[in-house]
């Protein structure tokens, strides 16, 4: 499918001269994109040429169904977990209510938003032409939510530093602290300067506590004590780890989005900076478990406090103020603890996936630690223009597993575990029925298109965790 070019100029001369060519209708509208039809325009970036391709990404762009005006855009790009949440049909319907829409950048064009890279112009350009397609005009300068996961989960902290006064919140999933050492893309941080900052913009950084690592939260609390105007917000993903976005989670960050929204966003579109003072504080996350990644992997936590400091608001929290993070109010703390308290002090279960009868093997050599390739997802066509024989159906179970993954669990928890979809061009039919589908970002990525992500889930319960395994699924 040929995307529509990626307007640089856009003046009336550009726009007289293209009538004249008979091509205005083709440079200013767009038509539907991907195979799952979520995405309803499309544009392609110009000035950048991705190394996974070998051409332009596209930014695919989802406005809600009957969205009379969008009130903010999130802002991403390919990496994996950001399509668990877009694709999440109750993060959707939240965004419908919001008047929140969506944009999804692939392949990923700039994972630390480094001034002299581009990123920042390839932007500006961008939204102008997403609202000239899309025929919403308030998206050229609606407020933006930059969201990014692990390799990606930098970027929106660095891109807030940049446009302070367009950012909406931020949201760092299963990634990185402001101003962190530990990259997830593994190379240095973009130095801010003296007079950069994001003072009175919400952040919100989520860590799985399968995934749990002293050493990426610490930054974040360094941070709030550097920038006593900040405003940042933490979740410990609880039963879960760096590889997955569940209903709960992902209502959080819907959650935390509304608030924004109710709390900065004016009139006029124009946004307010907020005060921390006015919010809640509300004591970090204390692990229990043998450290889980990282230089603490296998080191046995640090003594948490018997009993936790109640969340209050920020003048009377009775706590160590360096050692608790900002909520926008008493719901938003009252929501993180009921789910700290729901892990504390439980046992570890663990779960797996059983695929053509067996069960499939566990290599901590292997990203996520478990990896199948489809026989029958033999691709077709050219090297360059690879496709799949569709439909193709693939069948996978969700079981409980004893600890080294290579035999069925006896004693585990009461809920029956489940799997979820990560990313790639996979869909849910049942509980045990997955279909490969036309892919939003089509086959022109053998890096990314012709790889899926699962995950095996299992609710806590009263004696037990969460616990969540994922698997990387190659279709050739």
């Amino acid at each position: 499918m040929k995307h529509s070019p990626y307007m640089f100029m856009r003046s009336f001369v550009l726009a007289a001269v293209l009538v004249l060519q008979g091509v205005l209708a083709s440079v200013a509208y767009a038509v539907g994109v991907g195979g799952a039809g979520m995405y309803q325009w499309s544009v392609e970036l110009r000035g950048y040429i991705s190394n996974e391709t070998g051409k332009a990404p596209v930014a695919y762009l989802w406005v809600p169904e009957g969205c009379k005006k969008v009130n903010a855009v999130i802002l991403s790009q390919q990496n994996m977990t950001e399509e668990a949440i877009y694709k999440n049909a109750r993060f959707q319907a939240k965004m419908k209510k919001l008047g929140v829409a969506m944009v999804w950048v692939a392949p990923a064009f700039n994972n630390n938003w480094d001034p002299t890279s581009g990123a920042q112009q390839i932007f500006e350009a961008l939204m102008p032409c997403l609202a000239d397609q899309s025929g919403h005009a308030e998206i050229a300068k609606a407020p933006i939510i930059p969201l990014g996961h692990s390799a990606q989960a930098t970027f929106p902290w660095n891109f807030a530093a940049w446009n302070a006064n367009r950012t909406l919140c931020i949201i760092s999933f299963h990634g990185d602290a402001p101003r962190t050492n530990l990259c997830g893309y593994g190379a240095a941080n973009v130095e801010w300067g003296r007079n950069r900052n994001i003072d009175g913009i919400p952040g919100l950084m989520v860590e799985g506590e399968y995934e749990w690592w002293e050493a990426r939260v610490r930054p974040a609390l360094a941070f709030r004590m550097m920038y006593p105007e900040s405003c940042i917000s933490f979740l410990c993903d609880t039963g879960r780890g760096h590889f997955d976005c569940g209903d709960r989670t992902a209502d959080y960050i819907a959650k935390f989005i509304e608030k924004s929204l109710q709390q900065r966003l004016n009139e006029d579109g124009t946004l307010r900076k907020l005060n921390p003072k006015d919010g809640y504080l509300a004591e970090r996350f204390h692990s229990d478990m043998i450290g889980t990644d990282g230089a603490d992997k296998g080191k046995a936590p640090e003594a948490a406090s018997i009993s936790r400091h109640a969340p209050a608001p920020y003048a009377l929290y009775k706590g160590d103020k360096h050692d608790a993070f900002w909520y926008f109010d008493k719901e938003m703390a009252q929501l993180t603890e009921a789910r700290y308290k729901e892990t504390a002090g439980k046992r570890v279960q663990c779960v797996g996936f059983e695929y053509q009868g067996k069960l499939i093997p566990f290599n901590e050599k292997a990203q996520g630690g478990m990896q199948i390739r489809i026989a029958e997802a033999n691709a077709n066509g050219s090297t360059d223009n690879p496709t799949l024989k569709l439909p193709i159906r693939i069948q996978l179970k969700a079981v409980y597993t004893d600890a080294s993954h290579n035999n069925v669990a006896t004693a585990h928890g009461t809920k029956k575990p489940y799997i979820e979809v990560v990313s790639g061009p996979l869909k849910k039919i049942d509980d045990t029925t997955f279909e490969i589908y036309p892919y939003e970002a089509g086959w022109d990525n053998p890096r990314r298109c012709f790889t899926a992500w699962v995950v095996a889930v299992a609710d806590a319960d009263g004696t037990y965790k969460g616990a969540v395994q994922p698997l990387r699924i190659d279709l050739r």
